[in-house]
């Protein structure tokens, strides 16, 4: 137990318009589809945390929190394609004042304790601790379309210290 809830300092990168992975685990899939607020073409990247990992998530992106979606559902395998849209999950909207991303943080077979620290309103720089899934999850970090990745699948991701891509 003392091993799956540390949280370790991060050394969070400052580079212009980067955005740093918002949990530690594996990269297990990048699509595009459309977002869950108004429809428009994003990408999906999916991190993998196994019990493994450090569960501590983290804001991508420095703006304000401009929205929180909980959504009570099942808790299929995180590792399974639909627990994105059918696993219970919290989605907060991050607004840096030129563009927006969302990170859901998904519940999986064992993880069913969603923790999300911030309220509507208020301002989180890049890299800030904002809550945490218990035992095995998946989080899914959502990008504007023309985002330039700098990851693939199959890559190891830290929190807060991975560079996931940059915001064009």
């Amino acid at each position: 137990m003392t091993w799956f809830f540390r949280d370790p300092e991060r050394h969070i990168p400052n580079e212009p318009n980067v955005i740093v992975s918002p949990a530690d685990g594996k990269i297990t899939e990048i699509v595009t589809e459309k977002e869950p607020f108004n429809g428009e073409l994003c990408k999906r990247v999916t991190i993998f945390l196994s019990v493994f990992n450090v569960h501590v998530n983290r804001v991508p992106i420095a703006g304000t929190i401009e929205e929180i979606r909980y959504n009570p559902g099942k808790f299929l395998a995180a590792f399974n394609p639909k627990a994105s849209m059918d696993n219970e999950q919290n989605i907060i909207l991050i607004n840096n004042g030129k563009t927006h991303i969302f990170v859901k943080q998904i519940a999986g077979l064992i993880a069913r304790r969603i923790v999300c620290w911030p309220k509507k309103g208020d301002y989180y720089k890049s890299g800030q601790r904002y809550g945490l899934i218990r035992f095995g999850s998946r989080v899914d970090i959502l990008l504007p379309e023309t985002t330039k990745l700098s990851i693939a699948c199959g890559d190891r991701v830290s929190g807060g210290k991975s560079i996931i891509g940059y915001l064009t």
